[in-house]
């Protein structure tokens, strides 16, 4: 059992690869926190490069890079502790990168190796959240809808904008939460064609068009048609997304443009399905200010965006939370969110 307050670093790295987030927190209990430090180490071209083809390495080369971005994670915890003057951690949550998620086949693979990174920072490490959710039939994801349940719970449902759109809400008395599209994995894609990282907020998209018959047939996705629990995987987008926005000779601000519009659609479909009337957005599709104005025009709701600081580090926080909770041994997964065939405390823990 952790001890009253608890003090831990959480580690996430999402699909759109911007970089590492690093999120200082204290705990006081289950739904008592507070983000003491924060920051985005942003990849380097050579580790975005690495991180992105990834899923095409051989087995061996694979294991290497695994054992290679524990020590990167490592060495960036050690880093920023120095750098912030930090003296007390009682553990570091790592999320990790996801190379696969093919829960279909019961496998998802997140690299960063959990004892590379305690050989590198001297602390403690839980990571691997998702491995044990699979193999109990679940999707492995979302995972943060335990912090939302537990930590947000003020508001109808908690919707992230990061690589994926991904909401969590309460229904009938139980947390669900599904991933509903992709955003900025698409956005940054489509962006890097015109030399640039992202589409700063939203500048590219609101130059194009809507091409309705784009759009119509990205909203025909059987993705779309499927019940949750449902997660989507980078393999997804290359194989099912890109492929039909790619089919249309059209300029990259247009298929930015039709883009926009789908997901707008999309998120707004939820919203009105579940009957949200307020929603918490946070991740970095939240300073795509095209894409907010366009959602809150679509969906006439209360959309509440918060602190700085939750905007960009809820993930990371939430990671320590489900590490946290792993080390008191309470549940961190929800069969009611992933599908798997109970509820569980999941985690492997790397001790010094």
């Amino acid at each position: 059992m952790m001890k009253n307050p608890t003090f831990c670093i959480g580690l996430m790295s999402g699909t759109s690869l911007d970089g590492l987030d690093i999120c200082y927190v204290r705990f006081e209990n289950t739904d008592s926190f507070e983000i003491l430090e924060a920051e985005t180490i942003y990849y380097t071209s050579d580790w975005r490069t690495k991180l992105t083809e990834a899923y095409q390495y051989a087995a061996m080369d694979l294991g290497k890079l695994d054992v290679e971005f524990g020590y990167f994670l490592g060495d960036q915890v050690a880093e920023f502790m120095q750098k912030h003057n930090i003296q007390k951690v009682d553990f570091v949550s790592s999320h990790g990168q996801t190379i696969f998620h093919q829960p279909q086949h019961s496998f998802t693979l997140q690299i960063g190796n959990g004892a590379a990174i305690a050989s590198r920072c001297f602390q403690k490490v839980v990571c691997d959240f998702r491995t044990q959710d699979v193999i109990l039939g679940g999707q492995g994801a979302p995972l943060v809808p335990i912090g939302d349940e537990l930590l947000f719970h003020q508001y109808d449902a908690c919707l992230n904008l990061g690589g994926f759109s991904n909401i969590s809400l309460n229904r009938n008395n139980k947390r669900i939460a599904f991933d509903i599209c992709p955003v900025n994995i698409v956005l940054n894609h489509y962006s890097k064609l015109e030399g640039l990282e992202y589409d700063k907020n939203g500048a590219l998209s609101k130059q194009g068009d809507v091409h309705q018959d784009l759009v119509e047939e990205l909203n025909q996705l059987q993705f779309y048609q499927q019940p949750f629990p449902k997660s989507l995987g980078f393999e997804w987008v290359e194989a099912k997304f890109l492929t039909i926005v790619d089919k249309y000779e059209i300029s990259t601000e247009d298929k930015l443009r039709s883009c926009v519009e789908h997901f707008a659609i999309q998120i707004h479909k939820i919203f009105t399905e579940y009957d949200i009337n307020n929603v918490l957005i946070t991740g970095g599709g939240v300073r795509n200010l095209f894409f907010m104005n366009r959602l809150r025009e679509l969906c006439g709701i209360e959309i509440i965006v918060p602190t700085d600081s939750l905007i960009d580090f809820k993930e990371a926080l939430i990671f320590a939370f489900l590490g946290y909770r792993r080390l008191n041994n309470e549940i961190n997964c929800l069969a009611s969110v992933t599908g798997a065939s109970r509820d569980h405390s999941s985690g492997i823990i790397y001790n010094l």
